[in-house]
């Protein structure tokens, strides 16, 4: 099978992959809203609109069996674009931000590589893991206690959340590289038997 085939016509147009498309177009408005406007508000609005529709879309692809490769590749793209910019607005007002940005931007490089290469080699596209979703969950847990909390989260708590989602994203990197070894080698067993 070939990797073109992962995404058959008949499973591009989907309801949740249209609301995952939704999300990916919301993110410069959520950029805007905070670092253009420095509406905290209209911020934590549409990072709301962005996370109803991420629950939705996997709600009604599973109710309604419209789960689709496309899907499972272009879902976990869009929460890690909306996470990088929530992080990116928050390094204007947290210098050490810019390091979990760093990190992030370090690991998403080596999801897209190594899960292409991984996607490529096994001819199938593999859904997120349990550390991934923690550390997403980190992360906007993170983001969302400081724009909500911001006048009123101590400077020390602060610091703690960032460096416990630091770990987190290097964690869930060390852990994504000894995954995509293991496919590798069954990938490899397999073609060898």
């Amino acid at each position: 099978m070939q990797i073109r085939q992962l995404f058959r016509k008949g499973q591009v147009y989907t309801v949740p992959n249209l609301m995952t498309l939704f999300r990916i177009l919301l993110i410069p408005f959520v950029i805007l809203s905070y670092v253009g406007f420095h509406n905290t508000v209209l911020t934590i609005i549409l990072l709301a609109v962005s996370a109803l529709t991420d629950v939705m879309d996997g709600i009604i692809a599973r109710k309604f069996h419209m789960i689709s490769d496309l899907g499972k590749a272009l879902d976990p793209l869009a929460d890690k674009l909306t996470q990088v910019s929530v992080v990116l607005c928050l390094a204007f007002e947290h210098p050490l931000m810019w390091i979990l940005l760093a990190l992030c931007v370090i690991r998403e490089t080596f999801m897209l590589i190594f899960g292409y290469l991984t996607m490529k080699r096994a001819n199938r596209v593999f859904s997120a893991r349990w550390y991934g979703k923690l550390s997403t969950v980190m992360l906007y847990g993170t983001s969302l206690a400081l724009l909500v909390f911001k006048k009123i989260i101590p400077h020390w708590l602060t610091v703690v959340l960032i460096v416990l989602c630091m770990v987190c994203v290097v964690l869930a990197m060390v852990l994504y590289a000894r995954f995509f070894t293991g496919v590798w080698k069954q990938t490899e067993a397999e073609e060898n038997k």
